[in-house]
């Protein structure tokens, strides 16, 4: 038996709802988003896992607390799971960051792997220090299944370090709606993705919110 990472980004707030910037921002769940976390927890319970880690971000806590309780596993919180920090153009709309921070705005776009938000984060400092997480996961579990509970620039670039696509292609090679599943296999040869961005346990209404 090998170990199995299953990433789950967080289910829908207010912000992935609006699609403005929202990093460090900590808006709580909407009445849906709790339902897809409540989905998730009904579909995945019954599986074996040896642990559950979580961005301290209350949204992020939230999707993680009923898998945890029907589990009756810990929840770990992380500072590396964090979502991307936007800095100067957190709770702003792409059309405003454009307007406001053109030139700024133009390089990320272009390679936001090296370019960061205004007073935000690079790609790489996330691929950095969500590395680190996985690195513990791997030392401290061979086998079993661990959840991952973290947001979708965050996921993606840890799913691009994994897989070796080039971090700074992160919003161009992988997308990843609210309450999405990734599972990836850590085996002999190296991670192997088994399934991305599955929402498919979701109810129907709740399948058709994507979200930003």
């Amino acid at each position: 038996m090998s170990l199995t990472i299953y990433f789950l980004r967080h289910g829908e707030t207010t912000a992935s709802q609006t699609g403005g910037y929202c990093g460090t921002l900590d808006p709580d769940l909407t009445p849906e988003g709790y339902q897809m976390a409540e989905d998730f927890a009904d579909t995945y319970k019954s599986l074996p896992w040896v642990a559950v880690f979580s961005s301290p971000l209350r949204r992020a806590v939230a999707t993680a607390k009923p898998l945890c309780e029907a589990a009756g596993i810990r929840m770990q919180l992380n500072e590396g799971l964090r979502e991307i920090a936007y800095g100067q153009w957190e709770g702003k709309t792409a059309e405003q960051v454009n307007r406001e921070f053109h030139d700024t705005y133009v390089r990320w776009l272009a390679d936001p792997g090296w370019n960061a938000p205004t007073g935000g984060e690079r790609g790489i400092d996330i691929a950095r220090r969500s590395s680190l997480v996985l690195e513990e996961i791997e030392k401290t579990y061979t086998t079993g299944n661990v959840l991952v509970v973290s947001h979708k620039a965050t996921i993606r670039i840890m799913l691009c370090s994994l897989l070796g696509i080039d971090v700074g292609r992160f919003r161009d090679r992988i997308n990843m709606p609210v309450a999405a599943i990734s599972i990836v296999e850590m085996t002999v040869h190296g991670p192997l993705l088994h399934v991305m961005g599955d929402r498919a346990y979701l109810r129907e209404h709740l399948r058709k919110r994507v979200g930003t």
